[in-house]
């Protein structure tokens, strides 16, 4: 496993940062968008663009909703989201383990 390269959809440093936020959450439970921008520190154009590429790898659900009359954003990380992280945490658990042998 260690000669697999780490995915290039997670592993770029933003998209890590957005998947690992989400797979701390249980299974099914979402974030509001407003939320995981304030958590990340990450404009509303940046994260809304390493949603949709992660959104379009089947890894996050976006589901848009209305509160009211005002429009409402949330994020979860799919099953196959989640199956992909914990493989890119074995891969790099593997890589790490290997670079100190």
């Amino acid at each position: 496993m260690p000669d697999e390269p780490l995915d290039p959809v997670i592993h770029a440093a933003s998209r890590l940062r957005v998947v690992a936020t989400l797979a701390a959450l249980a299974p099914r439970d979402s974030l509001a968008f407003p939320r995981l921008q304030k958590l990340l520190d990450m404009t509303a154009g940046n994260l809304s663009t390493h949603v949709r590429r992660l959104e379009e790898a089947g890894y996050v659900v976006v589901h848009k909703t209305h509160e009211g009359r005002t429009p409402a954003t949330y994020l979860e990380l799919s099953p196959r989201g989640r199956r992909a992280f914990e493989q890119y945490q074995d891969q790099l658990a593997a890589l790490l383990k290997g670079a100190g042998s």
